[in-house]
């Protein structure tokens, strides 16, 4: 089992501004005496910052574990298909990036406006209140990856439908966000367990932020933490030195700091480097197509 000199977390946005507001990045070292550290350049991430941030570390060859909390696929497995009814669904999750960031070359800031509009992708998608594309899927939900399955059925994780654009709990716009950074970075970092583990340099793995707060002694319904005291205690729970101090203790920032801890540790548990559901004819199906989230069980 490999192990990593750093670990980092990006706590990701899809958010159709220049610089989002829930964008953030929280790095720890691997020695057990490391505080992790907050990184902000002025006037917050931009997404192409953090595609310059990953690049500059895929040419060092960073000893790093990354862990960016987006989805980076779309569900496959339970309806043959990312698209079922479209010929142009793709075939596999990179097949999938290149789609996305292609028609949305002409959205501004790596945002995913021209993909969620485009007039058949938008069928897939619940845009709004009375605006449900005709092939969303299941009444209420949405359709659910595999592994957000399994969040639900253990309860690690109230999953929500990538195709789900509603709501504060929503991730689509974050996850088509991601898969344009995810098809820049052009296989210059592998992204697991759609790429095998190198034996040396930076990887990126798929986080649910809440797995991380939960392993730090937070609630499910208290898993976002905004002050000092509840941060200390938090990263104290999962054996790690509080950072220096912060201007302020928004949700997204310390997300990405308890992440990077928890993410120190549980990148030692080998068992999660080969947690797929089952049954296990499905596992080469998910890992090309689906994906899977580092901690889920």
């Amino acid at each position: 089992m490999r192990q990593f000199a750093h670990y980092a977390c990006f706590d990701w946005s899809g958010q159709a501004v220049a610089r989002p507001k829930g964008l953030a990045l929280a790095t720890i070292a691997a020695a057990a005496d490391a505080q992790p550290v907050l990184l902000r350049p002025h006037g917050g991430w931009s997404r192409a910052e953090a595609l310059d941030w990953l690049l500059a570390h895929a040419d060092a060859g960073t000893d790093m574990l990354i862990g960016m909390d987006l989805s980076p696929s779309f569900p496959f497995v339970d309806a043959g298909g990312y698209f079922p009814g479209w010929d142009e669904s793709p075939a596999d999750a990179r097949a999938l990036w290149a789609m996305v960031d292609a028609l949305c070359a002409s959205d501004d800031h790596l945002s995913a406006a021209s993909f969620v509009g485009h007039d058949q992708a938008r069928r897939y998608f619940r845009h709004g209140k009375g605006d449900t594309g005709d092939r969303f899927g299941l009444a209420g939900t949405g359709r659910l990856r595999a592994v957000e399955q399994q969040q639900r059925i253990t309860g690690q994780a109230n999953s929500a439908s990538c195709f789900n654009l509603v709501g504060a709990a929503q991730v689509g716009k974050s996850s088509l966000t991601g898969m344009r950074v995810l098809h820049r970075l052009a296989g210059r970092i592998p992204v697991w367990p759609f790429d095998p583990v190198p034996d040396r340099g930076p990887v990126i793995v798929e986080i649910y932020t809440t797995i991380a707060a939960r392993a730090a002694g937070r609630g499910l319904s208290r898993s976002k933490v905004r002050d000092a005291e509840g941060l200390h205690a938090a990263l104290t729970q999962l054996g790690s030195l509080p950072p220096a101090p912060l201007m302020a203790h928004d949700d997204h920032s310390t997300d990405a700091l308890i992440t990077a801890a928890w993410l120190r540790d549980a990148a030692r548990d080998e068992a999660l480097w080969h947690s797929f559901w089952n049954p296990q004819a499905l596992d080469d199906a998910i890992r090309v197509t689906e994906g899977w989230t580092f901690g889920v069980k």
